[in-house]
């Protein structure tokens, strides 16, 4: 457990981990009562999944650009620029939800701003650990990372379901807001670190943009474990999230339940994440890392499945867990492989072609969703979306550079 919070004794990290938690809370919280807006005002999933449809094509469409120059500019400052930036478009948020002008249209704008800057945010805040915690402590800092996430995709539904229910969209979105404008302000002690490569942008051209991308595809195809795990999750990123995303709010109103429910549900999820990353956090090493991806992604699939069933509370409280504890095991050692298989000053570009790769095919399964919970009911999406991930998920291990993996 001591090895576990090592990666704190780093004050810049332990500053920007506080920030971003905050941002996390807020985010999840965000998300709470957003989908319930959508729910209550339009009764339709497939509305629900053009959200996240909104929310994942910007993403798609700049993620690329982003980590080339995430690997030419400062990161802290790109940090502090997408924190800024969504500060900003909350405030604006607010302000409608307030006034009561707040729209189906406007949600998708929100949602494209949110996007556009996770494109530039996340390839920089991948690489920026990489870059200020040292090598011995990335598995440390890795796993107390995952524990904010987790910490906030658990407060965040709880809070957000209780601010929905008894403070409304308005005060969910200024609190929102509140969480950027201080993570942006714990970003600033950062904003003076020089990007690894030291490359400046003003040389950028599309030569040296081709160039860039190229040695970040190239370093992903020459490690199967690489390429087919990208592969494998572009698929059932979408059997995970769309259910999980769009249609637990559906599920949770089949039940009976409200959005004080849903916010429950959704926090048990990350109990499960939070368990795993404490367990693995004090590993020095993680062993036979290809099997423990492609078994811990089949509990997942199988764990999600179980909410179409018409089982008892204390199961799907148990199946979430479950689901939770596997996917963090998954998102360890793979975030561990990277970290391992790619020098520092290509990690951004790297990890811009690992979101693009593994979520490509977000905005259409999204939409998809939606239409097929309208059509088919949410039940048989949860049981289906179940048995599709677990199927694709043991396709790998049927590959020796898997198998093989230590």
């Amino acid at each position: 457990m001591k090895f576990t919070f090592r990666a704190l004794k780093h004050k810049q990290f332990a500053v920007l981990l506080f920030g971003q938690t905050l941002s996390r809370i807020g985010d999840f919280l965000f998300q709470i009562a957003i989908a319930w807006w959508v729910l209550e005002k339009t009764g339709s999933a497939t509305k629900m999944g053009m959200v996240l449809f909104f929310s994942a094509l910007p993403m798609i469409l700049f993620v690329l650009i982003g980590g080339v120059i995430v690997d030419r500019v400062p990161r802290g400052k790109m940090l502090f620029l997408s924190d800024a930036g969504r500060f900003v478009v909350m405030l604006v948020g607010t302000w409608l939800a307030y006034t009561d002008q707040l729209v189906m249209w406007q949600i998708y704008i929100i949602s494209i701003c949110f996007g556009f800057a996770d494109a530039f945010f996340m390839p920089a805040y991948n690489a920026l650990i990489q870059q200020i915690i040292p090598e011995e402590d990335l598995l440390s800092a890795n796993s107390i990372n995952s524990l904010s996430m987790q910490f906030g995709r658990v407060a965040g539904p709880a809070i957000g379901g209780l601010v929905a229910g008894f403070g409304g969209t308005t005060m969910a979105f200024g609190l929102n807001s509140i969480s950027f404008f201080i993570g942006a302000l714990t970003v600033i002690p950062l904003l003076t670190l020089s990007a690894p490569a030291r490359k400046n942008v003003e040389n950028f051209s599309l030569k040296h943009f081709t160039q860039d991308l190229r040695e970040g595809f190239q370093t992903i195809f020459a490690s199967p474990i690489l390429w087919i795990t990208i592969l494998v999750f572009s698929f059932t990123n979408i059997t995970l999230s769309g259910p999980y995303s769009i249609g637990m709010p559906f599920l949770v109103k089949h039940l009976g339940g409200d959005e004080k429910m849903l916010g429950f549900i959704y926090s048990i999820f990350p109990i499960g994440f939070a368990i795993a990353s404490l367990v693995m956090g004090a590993f020095p090493k993680i062993r036979y890392r290809g099997i423990v991806i492609y078994i811990c992604s089949i509990i997942a699939g199988l764990g999600l499945g179980m909410f179409g069933l018409t089982v008892p509370l204390p199961v799907l409280i148990i199946a979430a867990l479950l689901n939770g504890a596997a996917l963090e095991i998954v998102g360890l050692v793979w975030t561990n492989l990277l970290q391992e298989m790619v020098p520092p000053e290509q990690m951004g570009r790297v990890s811009s072609v690992d979101m693009l790769g593994s979520f490509v095919l977000l905005p259409v399964g999204f939409a998809f969703t939606g239409w097929l919970i309208d059509l088919i009911g949410v039940t048989t999406v949860f049981v289906a979306a179940g048995i599709v991930s677990a199927a694709i998920c043991a396709l790998p291990l049927f590959h020796p550079a898997i198998r093989n993996l230590d």
